[in-house]
């Protein structure tokens, strides 16, 4: 088990339990799963740019990436169906929680001019959306190699059935929320 499931056992539950009132500790949110997107609307002209994103995400996320293809054309964009646009990677169970841990103690802090993560990017169901705009942030990222800066998007799936709910489980687990 790692460190921040054993915190989320012995801490956040008795901790949630008190504050939302639960009867069953089987009612407390948790986290289900975190999802990483990294959306390359530039493979579409240059496909090697795509390699080095699922090399540069196997690599934050310790699990190899899916390509992501593109659903229909769009002629304006002179995308075909089929395409490949981006890569993501679904994180469950103990890998999720490193990269959990990792994320919050590590490479938040890295962000220039870090002053916390917005308290508003919930969606209604307790669920958290981040974007993060230099992949640069991550430690086992070399600097040197990267042939250019791209972002990904963050998504932490949780069982809250609200807003309230998800915020309070993830602030209890570390996530830095603006004031």
């Amino acid at each position: 088990m790692s460190q921040l499931q054993e915190y989320y056992q012995k801490e956040v539950i008795p901790k949630l339990i008190e504050t939302f009132g639960y009867k069953n500790p089987m009612q407390v949110p948790r986290l289900k799963k975190i999802v990483l997107n990294m959306g390359l609307g530039e493979a579409i002209h240059n496909i090697k740019l795509l390699d080095s994103a699922v090399e540069e995400l196997k690599i934050i996320s310790g699990q190899h990436p899916v390509i992501t293809r593109a659903k229909k054309s769009i002629a304006a964009f002179k995308l075909r169906e089929n395409m490949p646009i981006g890569c993501m990677v679904t994180l469950r169970r103990k890998r999720m929680y490193d990269f959990f841990n990792k994320l919050v103690n590590i490479a938040l802090p890295r962000v220039r001019d870090f002053r916390g993560v917005s308290g508003k990017a919930l969606d209604r169901h307790g669920n958290y959306t981040l974007g993060i705009s230099e992949q640069i942030i991550f430690p086992e990222i070399n600097y040197d190699k990267i042939d250019k800066i791209k972002g990904l998007n963050i998504t932490i799936v949780t069982t809250a059935k609200t807003d309230a709910e998800g915020k309070e489980l993830l602030r209890l687990m570390g996530m830095p929320f603006r004031n």
